[in-house]
């Protein structure tokens, strides 16, 4: 995979972990839903592993492209 491709799929995985984040913030939020707490935790650790998915992803592209 080349580099630019890398970095773009790791933007896309932070948009998506942001995405995920805010479904877990506002599942917290919302007063009336029963499920509320396991949705917000399971929306705030897929935000959590797809960031860490993207920075991993934006590290070895930058490292492909220096080398």
């Amino acid at each position: 995979m080349k580099a630019d491709d890398e970095k773009g799929i790791s933007v896309i995985l932070i948009y998506t972990a942001l995405l995920f984040f805010l479904l877990g913030l506002a599942a917290r939020m919302k007063m009336n839903f029963h499920h509320r707490m396991e949705l917000s935790t399971a929306g705030f650790v897929v935000a959590a592993v797809l960031a860490t998915l993207a920075l991993v992803l934006f590290l070895f592209s930058l490292r492909k492209r220096r080398g």
